[in-house]
């Protein structure tokens, strides 16, 4: 009391604590005071000190209200803040995972993409291969087709050549000693040296 310059007085006055009932009441039906701050004033004989500690306590009361205002609406932007950062950090972790996995799954498609063409590649050699070995067993094949057909050729001309001179030197012979005429027997497209068909040598 000394401090806030208070000096008790004695007298009291019942409407004066009629009035200050009614400002304790609303105060506390407006929550301008506390319980505690009620039963404090009321304990107060002195009316005029005690209008003075409502008036005090209200001032205190509203001062804590303002400060535990402060608090929550910083509490409430820090929480909203934190909030707002986990989020932010979630969208970026989704981000990269996405990210990651659409590049695991380019990877992925471009080692299948690779494979792929190894095989295709592997399988073009080796049918180019039986190809080139099928080619080169038709081609000895030919090759050994003309060769025996030029080889029958060579043996025909070589027979046909022989037949001619062994006939050519009977008919000398036939000439020489006037041996009666010989048949000779022989394909239709053999012919004798100098022109001569076998015809002319069947008897007359």
């Amino acid at each position: 009391m000394y401090d806030f310059g208070i000096m008790p007085e004695l007298s009291q006055d019942e409407e004066q604590k009629g009035m200050l009932e009614n400002n304790i009441q609303t105060a506390l039906s407006a929550g301008l005071i506390d319980l505690e701050d009620a039963i404090d004033i009321r304990e107060v004989k002195n009316l005029k000190l005690a209008n003075q500690l409502l008036k005090l306590r209200r001032k205190k009361k509203l001062e804590r209200d303002q400060q535990m205002q402060q608090e929550n609406i910083q509490a409430q932007a820090q929480a909203n803040a934190q909030a707002q950062q986990v989020a932010a950090q979630a969208e970026v972790q989704k981000d990269q995972a996405l990210f990651q996995t659409k590049a695991q799954l380019e990877q992925m498609k471009a080692q299948i993409d690779q494979q792929k063409m190894q095989q295709e590649v592997g399988l073009k050699k080796e049918l180019m291969a039986l190809e080139f070995q099928y080619n080169m067993q038709l081609k000895g094949i030919e090759v050994d087709g003309q060769k025996q057909k030029e080889s029958d050729k060579e043996d025909r001309k070589d027979e046909r050549t022989k037949m001619q001179a062994s006939q050519q030197s009977e008919l000398i012979d036939q000439r020489k000693n006037d041996s009666p005429p010989k048949n000779f027997e022989s394909s239709g497209n053999d012919i004798l040296g100098g022109g001569f068909g076998l015809g002319t040598f069947e008897p007359r």
